[in-house]
């Protein structure tokens, strides 16, 4: 694709970066076949075709319009389109540039700006966070069922293993998922600690980053990245080998560091350093899977549904490890149709394009639940919340079922 840009930004990092995306770009259509809210809406224009149009004409000096900022509002940046692309385009930085940009070009609504903003400074808090959400669950009796629904009833927190092998991973907390489901660090510590790894956390980590990054907010994004390798630079300097991600979203975002902060004269090393040794949990057990198999006792475990999060198919490139875990485990994994389509969580998306996310949300049960399962399981915490507002199954995180099972053989050899 042929371009032009604006003098403003030709020569801006971002800028050249876009540039160089763009003309990537063969106009194919494949992606078109792989976009959600293309099948849905059938329109150009909320296709990643469509929307790097919108890129491409903003860049070039077009005005940017309500319209302009509808069609980039509703992508679920799931990057599906990227998975499909013959030529390997970067939709998803484009797409997080062009908003960006275009968020600087024009004004929102008074509402739009106080609800995003809410987003950025709630959910990257988890003291804010967890005293809302507390405030939501003593009102969920009263509360219409639909909504009543979207808040999750509270889990009861699991021990953790104490740090007492020489092997030992960080682990990010994040900012929701402690207050969501707080089992699911506590698994993953657990079965690490079987394989003779200790999960440990960096007290001053916090959120990754991607709420404020992709609501447009880049420099705040690019300050809790930078919170976050303070935390963890002198971990890693320790010798911890990894820094374990158990939400596929962080997981996504923190692989992206040293991209983000390449042009930072300051972070632009231990960024860099930071990403190369992140790994999606999967990963990390991937890699110690001949002895997570000698844990584990042959026995039939029921039926699971598994939905693979966009960040961690997309985003990742992860595709099959999770499966494979939970089949080796003794678990039945059922077929899911159309695995390759969100969920319509997508961060903050299930908030501020609801009709669509819930139109998302249908569609994914209804393959999820079609093959009979007991229960679903997922690898993201805003998937997971999100499947469990619309069904009445168990929705956890895989770890957790993966934690079941070792526990179990290990009864079973006492």
């Amino acid at each position: 694709m042929q371009t032009n840009l604006i003098e403003s930004i030709r020569h801006t990092a971002d800028g050249q970066e876009a540039e160089s995306i763009l003309r990537a770009c063969v106009h194919c259509g494949f992606c078109t076949a792989t976009c959600p809210t293309y099948q849905l809406l059938g329109s150009e224009l909320d296709s990643p075709r469509g929307r790097i149009y919108l890129i491409k004409e903003m860049l070039e000096g077009a005005a940017v319009t309500e319209k302009t900022m509808l069609h980039l509002d509703r992508c679920l940046t799931c990057r599906s389109c990227e998975t499909t692309c013959p030529s390997g385009v970067q939709y998803g930085r484009l797409v997080d540039i062009g908003r960006a940009y275009a968020e600087e070009k024009t004004a929102r609504s008074v509402g739009q700006r106080i609800q995003r903003g809410l987003l950025r400074r709630v959910l990257p808090r988890p003291a804010v966070f967890n005293s809302l959400l507390a405030v939501g669950r003593l009102m969920r009796p009263m509360l219409p069922r639909g909504v009543a629904r979207s808040i999750p009833v509270a889990q009861k927190a699991t021990a953790r293993p104490t740090a007492r092998h020489a092997r030992t991973m960080l682990v990010l907390e994040g900012c929701v998922q402690p207050g969501l489901a707080p089992n699911t660090n506590a698994a993953a510590a657990r079965v690490l600690d079987r394989l003779g790894v200790s999960l440990v956390s960096a007290e001053k980590a916090g959120c990754c980053g991607a709420v404020s990054y992709h609501l447009n907010a880049h420099a705040d994004g690019l300050d809790y990245m930078r919170r976050n390798i303070d935390a963890w630079y002198p971990h890693v300097e320790q010798g911890a080998e990894a820094i374990v991600m158990t939400a596929s979203g962080c997981g996504a975002m923190v692989k992206e560091y040293g991209h983000l902060l390449r042009n930072d004269s300051v972070y632009a090393a231990r960024a860099a350093r930071i990403s190369a040794l992140t790994r999606d949990l999967s990963e990390v057990l991937a890699a110690e899977k001949d002895s997570l198999l000698k844990l584990l006792t042959p026995a039939q475990r029921g039926k699971v549904a598994f939905h693979a999060p966009c960040t961690l198919q997309h985003g990742q490139r992860i595709v099959g490890v999770i499966e494979q875990l939970l089949a080796g485990a003794g678990y039945e994994l059922t077929p899911v149709a159309d695995k390759h389509l969100c969920c319509g969580s997508a961060g903050t998306y299930s908030i501020l394009q609801q009709e669509l996310s819930q139109q998302l949300l249908r569609n994914k049960l209804a393959a999820l639940q079609s093959g009979k399962p007991v229960q679903i399981a997922s690898a993201n915490i805003g998937c997971q919340t999100h499947l469990q507002s619309g069904t009445d199954l168990p929705v956890r995180h895989w770890i957790e079922l993966l934690d079941d099972a070792l526990g179990a053989a290990a009864s079973e050899r006492n």
